[in-house]
């Protein structure tokens, strides 16, 4: 079957999930390896977070299957041995499809560390089409590199990315600007994109879109702004911002958007930070948020109040965003939701 003929598209990330994925971390990689303790702690925590809402499956080594084991993270958690080098699976795991039919289907990207940062990324290149494969579900091998993070989708028709990361030429610096539009469109159904210009600061990513914008519903979208001119997230968030405001989307609608205040900058080792409330993940009836304490305690306050107002039918269950950020991502990065069908 070919995807242009499968009328699968990829459903909204607040569509009814049957369970998320998840990788655990793995020292060697790890850019910061002697806080892999904290960072295993973190994950913990947003597995647990998670399975209050939904199961959840964990990508494991085999090498730490009994170690994760032991950690009795829930009975709606089960542990998934795939050999990994990187834990980031919003950006190596499938993107999952969905039909009419309430069929499910997935999008097997190709991975090369973005942009080629983190060798190897052979086996994290082999994991979405594994998961896939373990479900038995159809897989579309699709000619581009592409990680989950850089676009988000309202399911009727529009996605957001920015240009920083796709157009980068450490991505696919054969296709035009052209190609990876028409790609993009035909593996995820989106019938408009809204390109974004630039990420924030700091990020490792080349801007993924999942710290900087992303669909609350159709028509409204939520964006983490800057108002300090003396930050270089002002002029970034200030663009973006323009961008979305002078937006329509697919269905020709003015967008309506929703902004959320940064927190304070943080500093790890003469880096920044790449800090972000939009980082947070849909689960069934909820939203797991990264919030970040100390000196960021008035602006998660802030945070969880946006939310609470957007989604006053969801819990906004928070969650310690400082232990995992200094691997460069947050609880987004982390996880890869599958949409419940009929199976």
């Amino acid at each position: 079957m070919q995807i242009k003929d499968s009328h699968y598209k990829m459903p909204p990330e607040w569509a009814p999930h049957e369970r998320t994925y998840i990788s655990w971390p793995v020292q060697s990689s790890m850019v910061y390896p002697d806080m892999h303790a904290d960072v295993c702690k973190g994950y913990a925590g947003i597995v647990r977070a998670m399975a209050e809402f939904e199961p959840v499956t964990v990508v494991v080594n085999p090498a730490d299957l009994e170690s994760v084991r032991a950690l009795e993270l829930g009975e709606r958690v089960e542990l998934l041995p795939i050999e990994h080098s990187d834990a980031w699976l919003r950006d190596n795991g499938p993107t999952f499809l969905t039909n009419e039919h309430g069929q499910l289907a997935g999008v097997n990207w190709k991975f090369n560390a973005w942009g080629g940062k983190y060798a190897p990324w052979d086996l994290d290149d082999q994991v979405a089409p594994q998961i896939l494969d373990k479900l038995g579900v159809p897989r579309f091998d699709a000619p581009l590199v592409m990680e989950g993070g850089s676009l988000h989708v309202d399911g009727e028709g529009t996605l957001i990315t920015t240009e920083e990361c796709l157009l980068n030429p450490n991505r696919n610096p054969e296709l035009s600007r052209e190609d990876i539009e028409r790609y993009v469109r035909e593996y995820t159904g989106a019938e408009k994109i809204i390109w974004l210009k630039r990420g924030l600061s700091g990020d490792e990513t080349d801007g993924h879109v999942d710290n900087i914008a992303c669909f609350a519903a159709p028509g409204k979208v939520i964006m983490q702004v800057c108002d300090d001119p003396e930050d270089e997230n002002y002029e970034i968030t200030q663009e973006n911002l323009r961008i979305l405001e002078q937006a329509t989307d697919a269905k020709g609608r003015k967008l309506e958007v929703i902004r959320i205040g940064q927190p304070p900058r943080v500093d790890y080792e003469d880096s920044r930070l790449t800090l972000s409330y939009i980082n947070f993940y849909f689960v069934n009836g909820g939203i797991i948020l990264p919030v970040f304490g100390g000196t960021a305690a008035e602006s998660d306050l802030a945070a969880q109040q946006v939310l609470t107002k957007v989604f006053p039918d969801r819990t906004i269950r928070t969650v310690d965003g400082m232990a995992v950020i200094r691997e460069g991502g947050n609880v987004h990065c982390t996880t890869q939701q599958m949409p419940a069908v009929k199976r």
